[in-house]
């Protein structure tokens, strides 16, 4: 693993880690979710490396305000600047080959973001998406998916300023998320390990991004995903971007490979980890495939 910091057009510096092999031909490119980091896709890293079935890079950082990256400074809290900031880690770190693109849920919402600001960049790099657990937009309809924190902890956790949480309070943090977050049958490990990570971000991270979801409109930025490989993944419990909203992404690429999974919930990339990686890892010999 090699670290290759970013630094945006602001002069915010993010944090990126480089793992396998610097030349391969195609690079993965990982984008994690709202209050969340880069280890989220610790799994599908492991994996990718073992079940591509040939040499692979990848890429994954955090975004601004998240994980090891600077704090968002005030008024770039917003999935458009997430765009560009990938735009960023495109241009400096994913000059020569082909490019797959996966998104977990805000990360996904930055694909759309690059496609509708980049447009030219995401043509002539982008040979691959994959949208995980993501919505195009009407995420205002509800709420995020109707389980924004209820009010009283939301009350607590601003209450707490930039201190991390009480041991209480983030007992009842893990077991809300447990309940919002997961399918029925998610075990304690990646619940305690998305507990933890969202913990870390307490309460800037958590809050500051909260507006930018009811702005998120970009159903018609995924025109630039016509032609190419396209996966779509989704748990059936997922309650903050529920199946519906990725059936309007496949909607809209018609040779998007839609993937409904049972009784998973939002955080895929944990709770049905393998599953995830199998479906990268066919990305990643499409793109190689399309190639030749």
């Amino acid at each position: 693993m090699r670290e290759l910091p970013v630094v945006a057009g602001d002069g915010t510096t993010l944090y990126l880690e480089e793992h396998g092999d610097p030349d391969a031909p195609v690079t993965v490119v990982l984008t994690h979710g709202w209050a969340l980091d880069r280890r989220t896709w610790r799994a599908q890293i492991a994996g990718l490396l073992r079940a591509a079935g040939r040499p692979v890079r990848i890429l994954a950082y955090d975004h601004r305000g998240h994980g090891r990256s600077d704090p968002a400074p005030p008024g770039t809290a917003t999935i458009g600047q997430l765009g560009d900031d990938l735009a960023e880690v495109l241009t400096r770190h994913a000059t020569a080959g082909r490019v797959v693109l996966a998104g977990h849920s805000m990360g996904g919402m930055t694909i759309m973001a690059l496609a509708e600001r980049h447009r030219s960049l995401f043509t002539d790099r982008v040979a691959g998406v994959a949208f995980v657990s993501t919505s195009g937009g009407h995420l205002s309809r509800n709420g995020v998916g109707g389980v924004d924190p209820p009010r009283w902890l939301t009350a607590r956790i601003a209450a707490g300023g930039n201190r991390p949480p009480g041991r209480a309070l983030a007992g009842v943090a893990r077991r809300w998320l447990g309940r919002s977050l997961f399918g029925p049958g998610a075990g304690p490990v990646p619940v305690a390990l998305t507990a933890e990570i969202i913990a870390s971000h307490w309460p800037a991270t958590l809050l500051a991004f909260r507006p930018t979801f009811d702005d998120h409109e970009r159903h018609a930025a995924l025109a630039a995903c016509a032609g190419m490989p396209v996966a779509v993944l989704c748990g059936e419990a997922d309650r903050l971007c529920p199946p519906s909203h990725s059936r309007r992404i496949a909607d809209r690429v018609p040779a998007a490979d839609l993937v409904l999974l049972p009784g998973a919930g939002h955080m895929l990339t944990l709770e049905r980890s393998g599953e995830v990686t199998g479906r990268l890892a066919a990305l990643v010999r499409a793109t190689d495939a399309a190639a030749v």
